[in-house]
């Protein structure tokens, strides 16, 4: 069966005041239409994999592919198929919403007309109001900025949906707005979604499994309930800290 994300003895090191492992051999498998999480603290290496599979960065070792396609080789192939969402989200800041999502749909082939019908659709639902859809990014707070980005990855209707922290500094009910978006949107539109963060709970809501990292290797993975019942714990947290020997907010400090 062919996967829509497969990776083999992923190794990245980058070379800074020391040598540093990002990634330290990591094999994993992502199921057509699965939501599959990957949680851990900062610098655990969740965005250099989401790098890799973006086909931003070339790995030091091992394989990757989407859709059967080696994200080196075949990085022209792969990138049609997918769309990224950042912590830290590229814009052109003075210019609108609008006018940066236009751009986006030219580069994907979307007319004017079509393109500006489904990016409202989408920032309805994630609770965008269409007055500030004409203000300058900039004069935006940092929710409704992220909201933007999101809409910009969705409604190109990628295969595969690369979403590395997005509501990472969010207030709560935008986070709970986007949250409920992703999901709603992988029941409707069959996508296959990598989610990356740090926050246990919403991998916990949203993920069909699970796998935590720390200093580039998985410590465990599985579908939640799985690894609450196989370490006898009651949420996520509490599994971290059970398998890794460190609590989470001690681990959060030191990154």
């Amino acid at each position: 069966m062919e996967h829509a994300v497969k990776c083999v003895g992923l190794k990245k090191t980058f070379a800074k005041r020391k040598e540093v492992t990002a990634l330290d051999r990591i094999t994993f498998s992502i199921e057509k239409h699965e939501i599959f999480g990957i949680v851990g603290p900062n610098g655990s290496g969740k965005s250099t994999l989401i790098r890799i599979l973006s086909t931003l960065l070339i790995p030091d070792e091992g394989s990757a592919y989407i859709f059967g396609y080696d994200v080196v080789r075949d990085y022209a192939k792969i990138r049609p198929l997918i769309n990224r969402v950042s912590v830290d989200a590229a814009f052109f800041k003075g210019i609108s919403a609008w006018e940066n999502l236009r751009y986006a749909a030219r580069l994907y082939g979307l007319g004017s007309s079509e393109a500006k019908e489904r990016v409202l659709a989408i920032l309805r639902r994630l609770g965008f109001s269409e007055k500030r859809f004409h203000e300058p990014l900039e004069d935006l707070s940092r929710g409704m900025q992220q909201k933007v980005a999101i809409a910009r990855a969705f409604f190109t209707s990628p295969m595969l949906l690369l979403l590395d922290e997005p509501t990472t500094g969010l207030d709560p009910r935008s986070k709970l707005e986007v949250q409920k978006y992703i999901r709603t949107s992988m029941a409707h539109n069959g996508l296959t979604i990598l989610l990356t963060t740090h926050d246990m709970r919403e991998a916990e809501m949203l993920c069909d499994r699970v796998a935590i990292i720390i200093d580039g290797r998985f410590a465990a993975a599985g579908r939640p309930r799985e690894l609450l019942h196989q370490y006898n714990k009651s949420n996520l947290e509490d599994v971290f800290l059970e398998v890794t020997g460190q609590a989470w907010l001690e681990v959060e400090d030191e990154s």
